[in-house]
């Protein structure tokens, strides 16, 4: 699998992460196989929080033998700098860690909780000291808010960025734009999400019924040309890497088929073939 840079860090990246849910809820045997066939096959980005339940102790043990050849990020939903610190020592515990290569204020929904985390006793200046002590070699913000994500950039020169990059949300509401403006100017890495999500789930049941219950909405499934086509999308919005959906059905998918996506960019046809997808999903968008 080749790998790209992950913007001005100039790390060398897989273009597919391995998200931590995957290992999430899984016997311990299966989150080992799951990360030992991600390592054969060339990922070398790992990506985890502690609001992903024991995703943190099973990725933790699973990564134990692969530590120093793999970028790991890691991530606090804390808005304080008490609260920060404490997810951050627990977040090394379970990893089986000295160090992050990437730590992240992890789903910022509003300009609101930058303004928390930026100022007095903020989440921001734990992260600061994690820099300078070398527990963290860069920083950076997940978000689902382009507002806050935007905000967030004017206070602080974050090493990375991990924003939806769904072709839905970008074609049907611009979605992104405004970061991919921003993106051009500062070249932060920037993380591609949800780039293989159908839509929202069309209620409680259809969710239920589904073989994606760590989901909060509906994978890209059963159409490769469908789930093909969405990746040359998220890719053709100068994202580096992309963790798909925390499922190891879609990581594999992502992973088998990178390498078609980057030599075949999305072309013309594609876009007429998104168009009418999006026809489809009947206003159903994710956010």
């Amino acid at each position: 699998m080749r790998k790209r840079l992950l913007g001005r860090t100039e790390i060398p990246v897989s273009p597919v992460i391995y998200g931590g849910i995957i290992s999430m809820d899984e016997i311990q045997e299966n989150s080992d196989k799951y990360v030992a066939w991600a390592i054969e096959k060339g990922v070398n980005y790992f990506d985890v929080a502690p609001t992903y339940g024991d995703a943190e102790q099973k990725l933790g043990n699973s990564l134990t033998p692969y530590r120093n050849n793999v970028f790991l990020a890691c991530k606090t939903t804390e808005r304080t700098a008490e609260g920060a610190a404490r997810e951050m020592g627990n977040s090394l515990k379970m990893l089986h860690t000295d160090h992050f290569d990437v730590y992240q204020m992890h789903g910022i929904n509003s300009v609101t909780e930058v303004e928390t985390a930026f100022g007095k006793n903020g989440a921001m200046q734990t992260l600061f000291r994690m820099k300078d002590e070398g527990i963290a070699r860069y920083l950076g913000i997940t978000c689902h808010n382009e507002e806050a994500a935007l905000r967030a950039l004017e206070l602080y020169d974050f090493d990375t960025v991990m924003f939806p990059t769904n072709w839905a949300m970008n074609m049907g509401k611009q979605f992104g734009n405004r970061l991919h403006e921003v993106y051009k100017d500062k070249e932060f890495g920037f993380l591609g999400m949800k780039s293989l999500i159908h839509r929202a789930w069309n209620g409680d049941r259809e969710k239920t019924e589904s073989i994606f219950p760590k989901s909060w909405c509906k994978p890209i499934h059963g159409d490769d040309l469908f789930g093909k086509t969405a990746l040359k999308y998220a890719f053709s919005m100068d994202i580096n890497t992309t963790v798909p959906p925390g499922n190891f059905a879609s990581f594999a998918f992502a992973v088998e088929n990178i390498e078609e996506c980057l030599s075949e960019p999305l072309n013309a046809d594609d876009i007429e073939y998104l168009k009418q997808k999006l026809t489809e999903i009947d206003n159903m968008y994710i956010f």
